[in-house]
Order: structure tokens, then C-alpha cells, then sequence
């Protein structure tokens, strides 16, 4: 927007309306591609091997960029899946750092230590890495990525834990004025940390830590693919989820979905095992059958989220309070205390031990980790450059 000039500045109305019909300058816009630098400090003297994988936002195809920000189209894949095009990087060596540039896309960033990661094409695109998968290729390597959307909006660059949490790292961005904005820095001590907590934490929690065979500690999985793989019980939540279910029998849940709407409120209530909403009409408007684990963590199933103005907004604040373990002790949600969250027995104790090891308090450890704004994201409309360290396995 073009912001107030004197005319006297101007020389001339017309030399103004000229500059109002060519809008902002040039520089303003979010350029075609921005530079992106990764440093190494992880101490690490492996290989390290960069990609950068997603969608196209100019032309909505599926494929990878090179270190240039040139776009790569994915080959047809098969079935069974073929293997997809080396499109790995050569990352920094420790110490060292190294700058790529990233184009228009909505995708993943991987780094892997070691060894290059094994991506395979399907007739229906892309296979990424499973880690739930025990006969993945890739379950040996240590690797984790990020996720970023750019485009004409600017970027988003986040890390994220809602998979598993593994190699640690930060990601930042430098704005159009100098200023520099980072997250995902774990404390000092945070990496074992969380590994550390998950052990000494009873119910079969420990058993989300993957070790490769020399004694690597990789990974640790998320909860719901505990549950998903049965190393995590799948009644896990349910004593939580009954207490909650029971308390709103006799309570009404105000649930204010958007911070800059205060007054869009909706109001559940338990009858007949169902937690029914409704608006300020008093009309029925969504209605919830008690979730089971794999729903809770995956804010998924009885907990589904679409992407509409109703249910998906009232949704994301129940998985939140949930996996928080907020509900019993605010029946006004979202609880954006953070010295509420995570403090019953049954919570999400994956999610509680990452957070309280990063930096800024900040993680993606669940899907909706961002109610309330408690996830590691940085974004800005102008971007002249992202970051992403590497950080030591300490």
C-alpha cells in the first residue's frame, strides 16, 4: 500500500495517481524464489545430504527443487513403486553452512545424516518416508525435515514434531527491515531430554523410542502412531476422556474458536453419550461420540477437523485442550495458559516433554499445536531469506 506523500513531494496529481496505479514497488512483492541457508552445528561428521520436496504453487505439479530453485516434475511411478530421481542435495559439513535457494511451494525440507533417504514413486505420486513403518527403507537413517509454504503471501517455515521427534533443529527467517525471527531451539540438555522423560514416564511410553542396532537412538514416534502400532496402549486416554465426557453432563463447554472473534461462541453440553454444540440460537450445530486415542492424538476420526467455519474450528480447540489436558480444569476453551496445560496424569506426555525442552516453549506436537499459538512457526509477508540450523544431539 502506497503510504501518505506530500504533494508538494509528488510535484503533481497526476505524478500521484501514476504511482497509485502502479501500486508498490517491485522489491515489495515475495520473489519467484529466496534464498535459504542451513547451518550444520550438530556436531556430527556424516554426510549430509539435503531435499527439498512438494508442490508447485505456479503450476500445481508434484516433483522437487534443486539448489538453484529450479522445479522438477516427478516421473510417472508404478506399481509396485518405482524409484523416484536422486533429488538430494549436498548439505554443509559441520561447522559449515550452505545456501540453496527454495521456490514457490508448499512441501518438506528433509536432511538426513549419513546415508541418502529412499523416496519411491506410486502411480498416485510421492511415497514419503513412514516411520511407523518398521520395513520402511529409511527406518536406519537419521533424518527428520521441516514443512514451509511459499508464496505470494510470504513464508511459513515450521518444525515439527507431529510425526516423531528426532535431529534437532531451528528455523528462522530474515525480514524486509534486517530483523532476524528463530524457533525451534531446543535448551541445553533438551535432545536427550525428551528421550530421558519418555523413558521415566509409565504406561508404555519408552516404548516410542526407535534405536537403530549400533545403539542410535533415531527417533521417538508420535503417540498416535503408539497407538497406531500397538506399542502405545490404545486406552491411554480413556480415563481422561470419561472424566471430560462426564464432567459436561452436568457443565456447559464454551468453545471460542477465533481469537478476533469474541463473540462466535458455541456451547457443548453431554447428553445420551454425545457432545452436542450448539450456537447462541441455541440450534444443534455439531455434534462429537466420545474420541478414542488414535483420535486425540490425531485430532482425526470422532475428533475429524474439515476445513469449514464450524465444526473444524471447535474441533481444533477440543483436540487441543485434550492432548493439553485443559478441559477439566477450563470449561472455557481454547486455554491459552501455558502453566495449564499438560498437568493431569493422562495427558499427551510426548508433546508435554517437547515443549517443555524447547527454548521458547514453542513445538508442533500435535496436529493443531498452533490453537493458541504454541507451535514453532515463523513467518513474515516479505521474506528476504530462511534459515534452518541444525542443531547437536545433546
Amino acid at each position: 500500500m502506497l503510504t501518505r506523500i506530500s504533494t508538494a513531494l509528488l510535484g503533481t496529481v497526476a505524478l500521484l495517481g501514476a504511482l497509485l496505479t502502479l501500486g508498490p514497488p517491485a522489491a515489495a512483492a515475495v520473489p519467484d524464489t529466496i534464498p535459504l541457508t542451513i547451518t550444520n552445528d550438530s556436531g556430527r561428521g556424516e554426510a549430509l545430504y539435503l531435499y527439498n520436496l512438494g508442490t508447485s504453487l505456479t503450476t500445481g505439479q508434484q516433483g522437487w527443487a534443486d539448489a538453484n530453485g529450479g522445479f522438477h516434475a516427478w516421473p510417472a511411478g508404478g506399481d509396485p513403486p518405482t524409484p523416484a530421481p536422486d533429488a538430494s542435495i549436498p548439505g554443509p559439513a559441520a561447522g559449515r553452512s550452505t545456501t540453496v535457494r527454495i521456490p514457490r511451494f508448499s512441501g518438506r525440507i528433509y536432511f538426513s545424516y549419513g546415508r541418502k533417504l529412499v523416496f519411491r514413486l506410486t502411480t498416485g505420486g510421492l511415497v514419503q518416508p513412514a516411520v511407523q513403518n518398521p520395513t520402511d527403507p529409511n527406518q536406519d537413517i537419521l533424518f527428520n525435515w521441516s514443512e514451509y509454504t511459499l508464496d505470494s503471501s510470504g513464508l511459513w517455515l515450521n518444525s515439527t514434531q507431529v510425526d516423531m521427534f528426532s535431529a534437532p533443529y531451528a528455523v528462522g527467517v530474515r525480514r524486509a527491515d534486517g530483523s532476524t525471527v528463530t524457533t525451534g531451539h531446543l535448551r541445553t540438555g533438551g535432545y536427550n531430554g525428551v528421550f530421558t522423560a519418555l523413558r521415566g514416564q509409565p504406561g508404555g511410553w519408552a516404548n516410542l523410542i526407535r534405536t537403530r542396532s549400533d545403539g542410535t537412538v533415531l527417533r521417538a514416534l508420535s503417540p498416535l502412531y503408539g497407538v497406531e502400532t500397538g506399542v502405545l496402549p490404545a486406552t491411554v486416554m480413556d480415563d481422561y476422556v470419561n472424566r471430560v465426557w462426564q464432567k459436561y453432563t452436568t457443565t456447559t463447554l464454551t468453545v471460542t474458536p477465533f481469537a478476533d472473534q469474541p463473540g462466535t461462541r458455541y456451547y457443548g453440553r453431554v447428553s445420551g453419550g454425545v457432545m452436542n454444540f450448539t450456537d447462541t440460537s441455541g440450534a444443534v450445530v455439531t455434534s462429537f461420540q466420545k474420541p478414542d486415542a488414535a483420535g486425540v492424538f490425531g485430532c482425526h476420526g470422532r475428533l475429524d477437523a474439515p476445513n469449514d467455519a464450524v465444526r473444524g474450528p471447535i474441533s481444533r480447540t477440543l483436540c487441543a485442550g485434550f492432548n493439553r489436558s485443559t478441559l477439566l480444569v477450563e470449561p472455557a476453551q481454547p486455554d491459552t495458559t501455558p502453566a495449564d496445560f499438560y498437568q493431569d496424569a493422562v495427558t499427551n506426555h510426548y508433546a508435554r516433554a517437547i515443549h517443555a525442552r524447547t527454548a521458547d516453549g514453542k513445538a508442533y506436537a500435535f496436529a493443531f499445536d498452533d490453537v493458541g499459538q504454541q507451535e514453532s512457526l515463523v513467518h513474515d509477508g516479505s521474506p528476504r531469506e530462511a534459515y534452518l540450523t541444525l542443531d547437536p544431539l545433546s
